[in-house]
């Protein structure tokens, strides 16, 4: 098994993304699965790292990614480039936020997603950040256990794109440190 880091829109990532919406749909009844938006730039390094897993065999089998996300005044469109847009969404300053893990079905069960979240944690610890958050929903029961198997409690306050539905589940991590 390799892990490595890709770009948001590589070919691969891209279909494994295609993958895992479907299976959002499928689990939650909603056609387009995720619309937290996102864009490439949001993981390129040091504001964010994605990672492609492949098998022996060359196959794309998981994805993990994470983003910078930081408290800001709602509507000033603040940030960099290509950050994510966070007005009002109950982010703080230091924030990674955990996105798009994935492991394709037929390579679950062999600690993928545990290897892949603690690549990402490592790499948003060197790059300032002092807190993991994610969110998550009551249908993915595989990926609550992990994340509070990993050491991640529920959230403080419920934050993102949906965090007023009432099947979102807001979990959060400290990564230690101070923000950048």
């Amino acid at each position: 098994m390799q892990i490595v880091p890709v770009p948001f829109d590589h070919p691969d990532a891209r279909k494994l993304n295609d993958l895992v919406l479907q299976e959002y749909a499928q689990r939650y009844g909603d056609p387009e699965g995720d619309a937290t938006p996102l864009a490439p730039a949001m993981f390129r390094p040091p504001r964010g790292l994605y990672l492609l897993a492949y098998d022996d065999e060359q196959q794309p089998v998981a994805t993990g990614g994470w983003r910078a996300m930081d408290a800001r005044t709602a509507g000033d469109g603040g940030g960099d480039e290509g950050d994510a847009e966070g007005d009002g969404e109950n982010y703080a300053d230091g924030d990674a936020e955990l996105k798009r893990m994935y492991v394709v079905p037929e390579a679950r069960g062999h600690g993928l997603a545990r290897r892949i979240l603690a690549l990402l944690e490592d790499d948003a610890r060197e790059a300032g950040r002092t807190r993991m958050v994610l969110e998550t929903g009551v249908h993915q029961p595989e990926a609550i256990a992990l994340y509070t198997s990993s050491g991640y409690g529920p959230a403080r306050e419920k934050f993102g794109h949906y965090r007023f539905h009432e099947e979102s589940r807001c979990f959060e991590k400290s990564l230690g440190g101070t923000p950048s």
